[in-house]
């Protein structure tokens, strides 16, 4: 397996590695307590969705970049 690409500080808020065939297993973080943790570090909702918009959801660093879980419920 590669090395997971990790956020640094953000450990608590891992979900689980996702893997799909014929590509690099990645980290998927839960979207809420990464909101929630940016929130601690003093910052409004509003500002914490907009720093993880630009500064973590957006950054590409390969196949094994992080992912974000939004949980929701879903009617099949």
């Amino acid at each position: 397996m590669t090395d997971l690409l990790k956020m640094d500080g953000y450990d608590d808020c891992i979900e689980g590695v996702c893997q799909k065939y014929g590509q690099e297993p990645f980290i998927v973080y839960n979207y809420d307590k990464v909101i929630d943790k940016l929130m601690k570090y003093g910052m409004t909702h509003d500002e914490a969705i907009e720093f993880h918009e630009f500064n973590q959801a957006c950054v590409w660093l390969g196949e094994t970049t992080p992912a974000f879980l939004h949980k929701q419920d879903v009617e099949i």
